[in-house]
């Protein structure tokens, strides 16, 4: 989506039952951090039919969130990775937990949740009901699967938007988030794309 203005993408995405996902790295450099909100503000402002999901982490997901919901919380949902996930901090109209959905009945989020390598074993192990400090990592991949390909009951995201760490890009679970969109079609992009947009 490199090509993508603001215009073009409002033109192409702001239609009735897009979800777009915002979302991104915890640690946020300073100079960017309002303008992860500011985005959230404006596209949930000049966009009128879309929704918007985030994982609730902290830092850029928390960031596009607020912004979002400064305008209207109805039109954010939240994945989160197990129930009462950092409830102090959603500020979602409607989340679904992980363990509320019967993600073993999910081939697709199974297969692209066990190509992350560092929690392949976990997920599998998560999946079979083993449940303590080390499985609970796979919920996270598993959250980061379902943004973007969804469930039975959530539809699949329309398209993301990411806030990375471009001097280490794709790592961990927004590299995940990022290579399971990519392998799926789903059209993305960065902060290269849209922090010009804020100008």
């Amino acid at each position: 989506m490199d090509w993508l203005t603001l215009h073009d993408f409002i033109h192409r995405f702001d239609i009735p039952g897009a979800v777009i996902l915002l979302e991104g790295k915890r640690n946020v450099a300073e100079a960017d951090a309002a303008q992860l909100e500011a985005l959230g503000r404006m596209l949930a402002t000049r966009m009128q039919h879309a929704i918007f999901r985030s994982g609730n982490a902290s830092g850029a997901d928390a960031l596009f969130a607020a912004g979002v919901a400064s305008v209207n919380p109805a039109r954010l949902e939240v994945i989160l990775p197990f129930k009462g996930h950092r409830s102090k901090y959603n500020l979602a109209g409607t989340s679904h937990a992980l363990d509320e959905l019967n993600i073993a009945s999910e081939p697709q989020v199974i297969y692209e949740s066990k190509l992350h390598k560092g929690t392949a074993g976990l997920v599998e192990r998560y999946l079979d009901g083993v449940n303590n400090p080390y499985t609970i990592k796979a919920t996270y991949i598993l959250r980061d699967t379902v943004k973007v390909l969804g469930t039975a009951g959530i539809p699949p995201a329309t398209c993301a938007i990411f806030y990375d760490d471009l001097s280490n890009p794709r790592q961990g679970g927004t590299g995940h988030t990022i290579a399971v969109c990519e392998r799926n079609g789903i059209p993305f992009c960065d902060q290269r794309v849209w922090l010009p947009w804020m100008l």
